[in-house]
């Protein structure tokens, strides 16, 4: 047993769900945003969640050009063993794909676009501190082919 002043070594670690793994989270949320801009997309909304279940949210909605892209942003540590991108697993998938769903149901028809797309934007933060990696997968399977609302 490895001790650190009587506690187990991994009570000392950020819970998940704890304010630092969320202010991590949103850190890398604009910073994706920040990225997205940059690289000409519009931020059309931020943590969107579905009406009928709040547990499904969309971390950015953008624009490109006539595209409606979803995105996914996760942010890891340097040291982390998942990188964002596989993070991304069947269960977190089916709940993106319902807040999609959703999204583009609330849109009116007129103005629901003719094709979407799903990234997924991983921002590593780095060791010593300095700017973070991030990295854009765009156009990343989550709809078939002849998907449509």
């Amino acid at each position: 047993m490895i001790s650190m002043t009587g506690e187990r070594w991994w009570r000392r670690l950020p819970a998940v769900g704890s304010n630092v793994a969320a202010r991590q989270g949103a850190r890398g949320e604009r910073l994706a945003a920040k990225w997205l801009k940059k690289a000409g997309l519009k931020i059309v909304a931020r943590n969107w969640r579905n009406p009928s279940d709040h547990r499904d949210e969309i971390d950015l909605v953008c624009l490109d050009r006539a595209v409606l892209v979803f995105v996914e942003v996760k942010t890891r540590s340097a040291d982390a063993l998942v990188s964002g991108y596989y993070a991304i697993d069947r269960r977190k998938k089916k709940a993106l794909r319902r807040a999609a769903d959703a999204y583009l149901r609330a849109l009116l028809p007129a103005d629901r676009p003719k094709t979407f797309r799903f990234d997924v934007i991983e921002v590593q933060a780095r060791v010593d501190g300095t700017d973070p990696i991030v990295r854009h997968f765009a156009n990343v399977p989550l709809f078939e082919k002849d998907y449509w609302v």
